[in-house]
């Protein structure tokens, strides 16, 4: 019981994070790993096909090409349709089986992807490093008290005017709780859906909205898209 004690003691902000991220069930590189492990599974984004906001955002030209960061890359499948356009990219998620899976899936397609094993937060890199940040579903598994941190360091790594692509869920999709909600239920049920107006009060302060839309249904496996998804593209501030 002392040594708990003596444990628990509370004297920062980080502190703070780090027993609320206990309350919670946990969803590490280990869980990951078992989810991306049968490849055979009907997950919709086990595709090898790129979301289909991302590539509507380049047909449109609404940002130059230039290095890239996919964050939550998974099976590298956005990482890679980015690297066919033109883009020095590097992919980055937790799993280290994903990693494996989006090191094949580059190298069978001959495409050159920087892939990274890591969490985003523990992430290095210099300021303002990158032209383009996507984001395919990631934002709503972060914990609601991590969320600022994730906000700060996609600003801290975008280049000035540079832009920041995300698909998260809606309400459609996610689980129709509050931030609150989390904490009493002691759970991210799965990953929190995002009404229009909460989602654009997270991202609005940070960045100028260039587009924002529910993700269009795709029956076939040419693209990836899902209507219980929000397709947003930014702008950083």
């Amino acid at each position: 019981m002392g040594i708990e004690i003596d444990k628990e003691i509370i004297k920062s902000n980080e502190d703070i994070f780090t027993m609320l991220d206990t309350l919670l069930e946990r969803r590490g590189g280990e869980w990951w790993d078992k989810f991306y492990s049968d490849r055979s599974k009907p997950i919709p984004f086990f595709i090898n096909a790129p979301d289909e906001n991302l590539v509507s955002f380049l047909e449109k030209g609404l940002f130059k090409r230039g290095r890239a960061f996919d964050i939550g890359c998974g099976n590298g499948r956005n990482s890679i349709f980015l690297a066919k356009q033109g883009f020095e990219v590097d992919g980055i998620d937790f799993s280290t089986t994903s990693i494996e899976w989006a090191n094949q899936n580059a190298s069978e397609e001959h495409v050159d992807v920087n892939f990274i094993n890591k969490s985003i937060f523990d992430f290095q890199v210099h300021h303002s490093s990158y032209d383009f940040v996507y984001d395919s579903g990631c934002l709503h598994h972060i914990k609601p008290h991590r969320r600022n941190q994730y906000i700060k360091k996609i600003i801290d790594i975008l280049k000035p005017g540079a832009y920041f692509g995300l698909t998260a869920f809606n309400l459609k999709g996610g689980a129709n709780i509050s931030d609150y909600d989390v904490y009493r239920d002691f759970s991210m049920h799965g990953g929190i859906g995002f009404s229009e107006l909460k989602l654009k009060s997270i991202l609005s302060p940070h960045f100028e909205i260039v587009e924002f839309r529910e993700m269009k249904e795709i029956s076939d496996n040419s693209l990836f898209g899902k209507a219980f998804c929000w397709a947003v593209l930014m702008k950083k501030r």
